[in-house]
């Protein structure tokens, strides 16, 4: 086999029908090769055929004068691969079309959305005979029969900066103000507030709804008065959920804590007593205020936050 390029020997798309154009030389990769005979309404004659004399049954294009038999272009042959991302105008294109025209053999594949940037490319495309092919052009047409919606072909429309966007980041920034039971004095502002006591993943679980949307507050859970009295009001509208879990797993987490923070002295944070009647006050806290709780020892913050989120469309519903 010919490594890499090979001249180009162009047959009848009927086979057995023998050569379709004249001897064309040039070195051109299979794809190269492929393009300009499908461009002359042919097909790149088959190895055998390639390898078959020519006679009365013109079968084969052996001995036909062109200088290059048994020359078949390898379809693994090397190649250099040059990305163009954001490519948002004609100017750009018109640098990736030089670009092109100058490197040996080019073809271009782009995922261009815009219908006037992708026709433009090929117009320009064409007029250097440079192979154009769009990438996207029939999947996004069978998409919008089977979805029976009409493509906006709009670039980067995954990343546009929407109502939504903006709600989750300010989502995100009412969270991080509000971590750990800083800034309680407008805690009704929340749409779910996290209990528990400490090493719960009260956190964790607050960042991951507030990039859900959530505005999320989360309070340690240390004695009764923990908690703002406005909390206790039955007007009080932000859903409230506490968070639980195992006394002998959180004596674990709490020693690895000391552990990572070169904690040498042991407190009542690590005594397990104490845990057990910690969580038992925090037990005792939800069910006297009717706050549902959710016992994370085996969930993940993704699984904790997905019931978080089932309580509040719960509760919700129930408020309209």
């Amino acid at each position: 086999m010919f490594p890499g390029t090979a001249n180009v020997r162009c047959c009848s798309k009927t086979y057995g029908a023998g050569l379709k154009s004249d001897c064309t030389s040039g070195d051109m990769t299979y794809e190269a090769a492929k393009y300009k005979c499908e461009s002359a309404n042919a097909r790149l004659c088959t190895v055998a055929e390639l390898h078959t004399r020519a006679g009365s049954n013109n079968t084969g294009v052996v001995g036909t004068g062109c200088n290059f038999d048994f020359n078949d272009v390898e379809k693994n042959f090397d190649y250099n691969i040059n990305q163009c991302s954001f490519t948002r105008t004609e100017t750009q294109i018109k640098k990736i079309i030089e670009n092109a025209y100058r490197s040996k053999n080019s073809i271009i594949l782009y995922t261009i959305v815009n219908s006037k940037l992708a026709k433009f490319l090929t117009e320009e495309s064409n007029k250097k005979k440079i192979p154009c092919f769009g990438v996207l052009g029939e999947l996004i047409l069978n998409f919008s029969k089977l979805l029976n919606q009409k493509a906006s072909h709009e670039p980067s429309g995954q990343h546009a900066l929407n109502k939504e966007y903006y709600e989750r980041i300010e989502a995100i920034q009412f969270t991080m103000n509000h971590d750990d039971g800083n800034n309680i004095s407008d805690i009704e502002k929340s749409d779910i507030i996290i209990l528990g006591v400490s090493r719960t993943s009260k956190t964790p679980t607050s960042i991951y709804l507030a990039n859900r949307g959530f505005k999320t507050s989360n309070i340690p859970l240390v004695n009764e008065k923990s908690l703002p009295d406005k909390m206790k009001s039955l007007k009080f509208k932000p859903c409230v959920v506490g968070l639980t879990t195992e006394a002998d797993r959180l004596f674990e987490i709490r020693k690895n804590r000391l552990t990572s923070l070169k904690e040498k002295n042991k407190s009542e944070y690590v005594n397990i007593n104490q845990i057990k009647k910690e969580l038992e006050n925090s037990k005792k806290t939800f069910r006297i205020n009717n706050w549902p709780s959710i016992d994370v020892t085996r969930k993940s913050v993704e699984e904790t936050a997905a019931s978080i989120i089932k309580i509040y469309e719960i509760k919700n519903k129930k408020n309209v």
